[in-house]
């Protein structure tokens, strides 16, 4: 099964000029957890998740309205094509440690978005081309803790 199968195509998205107040509206009306941030021409620099409001909150002196998405995000992209077999975007979710890819048509320009919860969705059925196990073993990869270098 390829991603274009799966892939929401509606997707919700922001700017990286977008305040993360802003972000946190688009994500509240869209039921989302997470927005890929594009520029001007769409294509994906990056992608802002709630978590990432959170913490970007409540460890600056500034409010959610003054602080920009730029500010924020990682420089690391990770996207998929819609070409793509859906067990490829699972391994790159389960090495990278994200739960949805942003999904790029070859120019760079956003056409989707795909989630472990796309592909959890699909393993249900017999007729699924990845299993549940992989879903699972994706999910414990994504959510297990950081490791944390021991000093001596």
């Amino acid at each position: 099964m390829k991603v274009k199968d799966l892939m929401t195509t509606d997707v919700k998205r922001c700017s990286l000029q977008t305040n993360l107040a802003e972000a946190a509206h688009i994500m509240w009306e869209g039921d989302c957890g997470a927005v890929p941030v594009t520029d001007e021409r769409d294509h994906v620099v990056g992608v802002i998740t709630d978590r990432d409001i959170c913490i970007a909150a409540a460890t600056r002196p500034r409010t959610e309205g003054e602080i920009a998405v730029r500010d924020v995000i990682s420089n690391a992209v990770y996207t998929c094509a819609p070409g793509d077999d859906v067990r490829a975007a699972l391994e790159t979710m389960r090495v990278r440690k994200v739960r949805r890819l942003p999904v790029v048509e070859p120019g760079g320009r956003l056409v989707g978005l795909v989630s472990i919860h796309d592909i959890a969705l699909q393993s249900r059925t017999r007729s699924g081309d990845v299993s549940p196990d992989a879903v699972l073993d994706t999910f414990i990869a994504i959510t297990a803790p950081a490791e944390i270098p021991v000093t001596a």
